[in-house]
């Protein structure tokens, strides 16, 4: 097998926005009280980077039907230069963020599809309060271009970028969820429509496991609708109240491999 030729190897470096303060571990204090030596760049910042490689390669038809899933492997720190390296394996294209920090590599996979289907039925859980959000500011087409990226698409269009999905899933963790500081280690986000920035989202998400894995886990099924049109489907998953470990130990999923 072999990486699909359109997609292209890409690189940046990374910053933190200054909206993830609000979880612990997006700032120095937060992140040495966990374990870490320095501040941790928010995973759907990480997510922003590894998607200009499908955006650059098929463009907008994969902003309204494509699909990622992202694992978080090992933190990313601020100023990193991350790497965005289109790979394969046995299962399709792959693309891991790669840094020169301390060995551990890759930081991230995001395997990436160019259509993920229709979204999967809400299952049963544990529901939670479901969000308006307007989609302006940290929520509209530039989330990518604050963070280092040079994709104009969405700007050129007036439409969300993708990364929104998942942070704004990340905002439910942290308001309905997470206790203290917290770690996003896992998405499944699959694309149904654009949304043009302005709009109003609902985000409706139900917790559907929880369990203890290196700290307590929740996983949530998350639904974003715009205008009363389906745009994102989601399968997130999160530490929501951390361990305290040792550096070496800090990042529990730095040896899973890749879902199928």
């Amino acid at each position: 097998m072999s990486v699909e030729p359109s997609l292209r190897g890409w690189s940046v470096r990374a910053a933190n926005l200054p909206e993830h303060a609000r979880n612990p571990i997006h700032t120095d204090a937060g992140a040495v009280a966990a374990g870490f030596p320095r501040a941790l760049v928010a995973g759907v910042t990480t997510y922003a980077y590894l998607t200009h490689v499908p955006v650059v390669a098929w463009g907008l038809p994969w902003v309204e039907r494509g699909a990622a899933e992202v694992r978080f492997r090992a933190p990313v720190f601020e100023h990193d230069l991350v790497e965005c390296v289109p790979t394969v394996d046995e299962t399709g294209d792959v693309i891991e963020a790669r840094t020169g920090a301390d060995g551990v590599q890759p930081r991230a996979t995001m395997r990436v599809v160019r259509d993920g289907g229709p979204a999967p039925a809400m299952r049963t859980g544990e529901p939670l309060a479901p969000v308006d959000i307007l989609l302006v500011g940290q929520w509209a087409s530039g989330y990518a271009t604050r963070a280092g990226d040079d994709v104009e698409l969405f700007a050129q269009l007036g439409i969300v970028h993708p990364a929104v999905w998942p942070a704004l899933a990340n905002r439910v963790v942290h308001e309905q969820v997470a206790r203290g500081s917290w770690v996003h280690t896992r998405s499944l986000v699959r694309h149904h429509a654009s949304a043009q920035v302005g709009q109003v989202a609902v985000v409706s998400a139900m917790v559907v496991r929880r369990f203890v894995r290196n700290g307590e886990r929740a996983v949530l099924d998350v639904r974003i609708e715009v205008g009363g049109v389906l745009v994102a489907s989601i399968e997130h998953e999160a530490i929501v109240a951390l361990p305290q470990l040792s550096r070496a130990d800090a990042w529990p999923d730095r040896a899973r491999p890749p879902a199928t």
